[in-house]
């Protein structure tokens, strides 16, 4: 997979967190996942199509979205994720895909992205058809992290 495709979800993604949230995330190890792979509880699936295509999962322990939509929602206590937390949480997932979307036509790569949709449970499992998937985890500090997985296959 071209770094030029990752870096634009790194920078997107720092950005968004660090203006939602008022934290900075600390990039943790880049890595190679296989399919399937386990997600946490929560996660926000975004498809992309254009010049390049695939879909992004980006995933949270509840600890971490209840956190996150806390921070979003002004710091007010969020105690569970109800209408209102779940939709922060999709809206910060179409805020990175957006600006990593405006980074990315910047540099003359073109692509949209499709509505997010929010999955939750235990034990879910992510499994990209045919794609390589790069494991983007963001560290946000108090054990809450963030981990984006981006599934690309580039056009022919």
């Amino acid at each position: 997979m071209n770094v030029e495709y990752i870096n634009p979800f790194i920078e997107a993604s720092q950005s968004v967190l660090v203006m939602m949230t008022g934290i900075k995330p600390e990039l943790g190890k880049v890595h190679l996942r296989k399919a399937p792979f386990p997600s946490e509880n929560i996660a926000v699936i975004v498809g992309l199509t254009g010049t390049i295509r695939g879909q992004v999962v980006i995933s949270f322990s509840q600890n971490s979205a209840l956190s996150i939509a806390s921070a979003m929602m002004g710091g007010m206590p969020v105690a569970e994720l109800d209408e209102i937390s779940k939709s922060a949480i999709a809206e910060l997932a179409n805020m990175i895909m957006g600006n990593t979307a405006t980074i990315l036509a910047s540099r003359g790569i073109g692509i949209e992205i499709t509505p997010p949709s929010l999955l939750m449970g235990e034990r879910l499992m992510i499994s990209p058809a045919n794609m390589q998937t790069i494991s983007i985890p963001l560290i946000l500090g108090n054990e809450n992290r963030v981990e984006i997985d981006v599934s690309l296959e580039s056009k022919k």
